[in-house]
């Protein structure tokens, strides 16, 4: 399968996808993007908490809906947000009026300080009203302290029921998915890892994507 598009292995449809969970949201929101640009498709990409400023595609800030338009229309996929302190936070348009100017609005909805693993304060995550989410976990977490793995080990412990030395699971990992109902299960780059994806995969509840991203490859889809 490892010529899959990662588009439909994940099945995106248009509409608003907010993508969460741990390290390699960017790099999926902009791989989405580029796939569904070369589709012929009109896709925005944007956060509702903050991302790095992507280098291949035009940002636009403070943007009117007339702006964006025009530069979707040049150049097939944009990304819109505001400026602060070198990153890019929400667009000053409501994200679901980006809707109304592209079928495809991507939002990346979480932080995980690059960490595989993530558990959710009470404030977390900015998942825009209506999206399909598609929840992000790393296989390079599997295996290691929850202390290493994880971005807030205390609440990942604490939900687990165990210390921050404990080693992560797949089953953990699969356990302390609480939004959505599709898993990017990423950098699966050995064997061990793909096995570690097809357990999880017996443990989650929806459909999990073993992938490594950095890659190109979409490797399996369970569920």
């Amino acid at each position: 399968m490892n010529d899959a598009s990662f588009t439909g292995a994940l099945g995106i449809a248009p509409g608003i996808t907010a993508i969460i969970g741990g390290g390699g949201k960017t790099s999926l929101m902009n791989r989405l993007a580029a796939e569904l640009s070369a589709a012929g498709s009109r896709v925005i990409i944007c956060t509702s908490t903050h991302i790095w400023r992507p280098a291949d595609m035009p940002v636009l800030e403070n943007a009117a809906e007339a702006d964006i338009a025009a530069a979707l229309a040049e150049h097939g996929a944009v990304c819109v947000g505001e400026g602060v302190d070198g990153k890019l936070t929400a667009p000053k348009l409501p994200i679901a009026r980006l809707a109304g100017l592209a079928p495809y609005v991507i939002a990346e909805a979480d932080g995980s300080k690059g960490l595989p693993l993530k558990a959710h304060d009470k404030n977390e995550p900015a998942i825009p009203a209506g999206s399909k989410v598609i929840y992000v976990v790393g296989a390079d977490g599997i295996g290691k302290p929850i202390c290493e793995a994880a971005h807030r080990p205390e609440l990942y412990a604490m939900r687990l029921g165990t210390d921050m030395s404990h080693a992560v699971t797949p089953e953990d990992a699969a356990a302390m998915v609480d939004y959505g109902d599709t898993v990017l299960f990423n950098k699966a780059d050995r064997p061990k890892d793909v096995e570690n994806g097809r357990a999880f995969a017996r443990a989650f509840r929806g459909r999990t994507v073993i992938a490594a991203l950095k890659q190109g490859r979409v490797i399996e889809v369970i569920g």
